[in-house]
C-alpha cells in the first residue's frame, strides 16, 4: 500500500492483512485457516504423508460407496415401510450406479481444472447434505431422489481421490497405493449389499443415513485439514458440449441395458435408447477432434496402456459383479439359504478382495501390472466355472472356496489397470482418467448384473433353476475370458523393485518415493 492510503486490503490467501495509517502490518488469520495451516504443516512434515492423504480419501471413498448398495436386500421391508413397490424401489440401486458413471466424467474433469481437493470437499458436503435428507425422505418417489443426487455429488469422490493419491505417489509406488483404493472403492459397495440386511433389520433403515451424517462430517473436517492443494488451469474452459455428450451417451447406453432385463431386448424403448447412445458417442467423438480444450483427449484412446486397462477392468467387472447379484438368489432359493446364512457365506469375496488388493499393489511392483491382470482375471474365470459347478448340498467350503476366488481375482487385477491407466496419462489429466476409469467400470457393472440375471431367467423355465444359474455363471466366465485376453495387452510401465544382491543403481528410485519412507 501507499502512504496516506487507509483502505483496508484483504489478501485472498490463507493470510489476511490490515493496515492502518501509523501502525504496523497486523496478521488476521481467521482461525479455521490458522488450524488448517497448523494441522497441515504437521502432517505433510512426516514422512508417511502420502499414506496419511491416502487414508483420509478412502474414508470418504467408503462412505459414498458403501451406501450405493446398502439397500439392495432391504427393498421389501422399505416398500412395506413407505406404502411403495419393489419393482419402483429399483431404482435405490440403479439410480445412483447411474449418476456415478453419468457424472463421474464432468466431475474429474472439474478437478483437473480446478484443483482435486476442492472438487473433493464440496462432493463430500454434498454427500452429507443428501445423507440427511434420505434420512427424513417421506415417500419413495424423494427417496429415490435423494439417493440418486447423493450419487451424483458424490461420484466426485472416486476420480479426486485418484487423482490425489497418483500425484503424491510415484509412477513406481502407485500400484501399492492402488491396492488399497481399490479396496474401498471396489468393496464398499460390496459390503453394502452383505451387511445392508442385517443392519436394516437391526435398527432401520433411515438410522444407516442418520449415521452418516456425523462420519461424513468428519471425513470432510479432516480432508479440509490434510488434503493438498492440486494445480489448477482456470484458463482452460470446461468442455460442456463434450461433457453433456459423453454423459448423455452412457446414461442411454445404461438405460437401455437396464430396461432390456425388465422390457425385452427388442422393445422399442430399449432399441430407442441404444440408438440414442451411439449418437450420443459418435457425436462426442467429432466434438472432441475439434475441441481445443477436449474434456478426454482421444490420443490416450491409441495408448495400449490406457484401453487396454480399461477393457480389463469392464469384463473383470461384468463377471463379478453379475456373479455377485445371483449368488444370494441361487442360494436362497435353490439351497434353502436364510439371508443371515447367505451372508456370512457371501462375505468370502469382499473379504478375500480386502486382503489380495493390498497384497498384490506390492507384488505388481516385482511381477508388472499385466502379470497381475492376467492372474486375476484367471482367478475370476476360475471362480465363475468353480460357481457353475454347485449344487444344492454343496458344503459351504466349496462354495465360500469358489466365492472367494473372484475376490482374489479382483484384488489381483484392479490395482494393476488402475496404476497402468494413471502411468499412462499426463499429471495433469488424471482427474478425468480415473473418473473414465470409474465410468467404464460402472458400465461393466451394470451390463453384467443385467445380462447375467436375464440369462438366469431367460433359462429357467427351459433347462430347470439350477442349470439355469450354472448357465448364467457360464456367461460370467465368458466375460472374465476376455479379461485376461485384453491384460496380455498390457505393458509394465513400473520399474520392477532391486533385488538385494543387485548392483548399486541397477534400479533407481523416483526421489519423492524416497522422501516418503
Amino acid at each position: 500500500m501507499t502512504p496516506g492510503n487507509d483502505d483496508v486490503a484483504f489478501e485472498h490467501s490463507d493470510e489476511l492483512s490490515i493496515e492502518a495509517i501509523g501502525a504496523d502490518e497486523v496478521q488476521v488469520v481467521p482461525w479455521p485457516l490458522l488450524l488448517r495451516k497448523r494441522v497441515t504443516a504437521k502432517v505433510e512434515g512426516s514422512g508417511r504423508y502420502p499414506w496419511i492423504v491416502l487414508v483420509t480419501v478412502l474414508f470418504g471413498l467408503f462412505s459414498v460407496g458403501f451406501t450405493i448398495t446398502i439397500l439392495a436386500n432391504s427393498r421389501p421391508r422399505i416398500a412395506a415401510d413407505l406404502h411403495s413397490s419393489e419393482s419402483l424401489l429399483a431404482w435405490l440401486i440403479t439410480g445412483p450406479i447411474l449418476a456415478f458413471a453419468v457424472f463421474g466424467p464432468a466431475a474429474g474433469k472439474l478437478g483437473d481444472l480446478k484443483g482435486h481437493r476442492r472438487i473433493y470437499l464440496w462432493s463430500m458436503a454434498g454427500v452429507c447434505v443428501f445423507a440427511a435428507l434420505t434420512a427424513a425422505a417421506p415417500n419413495a418417489g424423494a427417496l429415490i431422489a435423494f439417493r440418486v443426487l447423493g450419487a451424483a455429488t458424490g461420484a466426485a469422490t472416486g476420480p479426486a481421490s485418484l487423482a490425489l493419491i497418483n500425484r503424491l505417489f510415484p509412477r513406481d509406488e502407485r500400484a501399492r497405493a492402488m491396492g488399497y483404493w481399490s479396496m474401498v472403492g471396489a468393496g464398499g459397495p460390496v459390503v453394502g449389499v452383505v451387511a445392508g440386511g442385517p443392519l436394516v433389520e437391526a435398527f432401520g433403515w433411515r438410522w444407516i443415513f442418520v449415521a452418516q451424517v456425523p462420519l461424513t462430517l468428519l471425513t470432510l473436517l479432516l480432508a479440509y485439514a490434510i488434503l493438498p492443494e492440486t494445480p489448477r488451469a482456470d484458463a482452460t474452459k470446461f468442455d460442456t458440449p463434450g461433457a453433456v455428450l459423453l454423459g448423455g451417451g452412457t446414461l442411454f447406453l445404461l438405460l437401455g441395458i437396464d430396461r432390456g432385463a425388465a422390457m425385452g431386448w427388442g422393445s422399442a424403448v430399449v432399441l430407442a435408447s441404444f440408438m440414442a447412445s451411439v449418437a450420443s458417442y459418435t457425436a462426442f467423438v467429432a466434438v472432441e477432434r475439434r475441441s481445443d480444450h477436449p474434456l478426454l483427449s482421444l490420443a490416450y484412446l491409441r495408448r495400449r496402456n490406457f484401453t487396454f486397462p480399461l477393457a480389463t477392468q469392464f469384463f473383470t467387472n461384468f463377471a463379478y459383479m453379475g456373479a455377485f447379484i445371483v449368488t444370494p438368489l441361487f442360494l436362497q432359493h435353490e439351497f434353502g439359504y436364510s439371508e443371515t446364512h447367505t451372508a456370512w457365506v457371501s462375505i468370502a469375496r469382499p473379504l478375500t478382495f480386502a486382503v489380495a488388493g493390498p497384497v498384490a499393489g506390492y507384488l505388481t511392483l516385482r511381477i508388472g501390472e499385466r502379470t497381475s491382470a492376467v492372474l486375476g482375471g484367471a482367478a475370476i474365470l476360475a471362480s465363475m466355472v468353480a460357481l457353475a459347478q454347485l449344487v444344492p448340498g454343496t458344503s459351504d467350503v466349496v462354495i465360500v472356496a469358489a466365492l472367494g476366488l473372484s475376490g482374489l481375482g479382483m484384488g489381483a487385477s484392479t490395482p494393476a489397470m488402475a496404476a497402468a491407466i494413471a502411468n499412462s496419462v499426463d499429471e495433469r489429466d488424471l482427474g478425468i482418467a480415473g473418473a473414465t476409469q470409474q465410468m467404464v467400470n460402472q458400465i461393466g457393472v451394470v451390463l453384467g448384473i443385467q445380462i447375467v440375471q436375464t440369462v438366469q431367467l431367460a433359462r429357467a423355465g427351459a433347462d430347470g433353476a439350477v442349470n439355469a444359474y450354472h448357465e448364467a455363471y457360464f456367461v460370467g466366465a465368458l466375460a472374465a475370458a476376455f479379461g485376461v485376453a485384453a491384460a496380455f495387452f498390457v505393458r509394465r510401465s513400473i520399474s520392477p523393485a532391486r533385488d538385494e544382491g543387485a548392483p548399486e543403481g541397477a534400479h533407481v528410485r523416483d526421489p519423492v518415493a524416497a522422501a516418503t519412507q
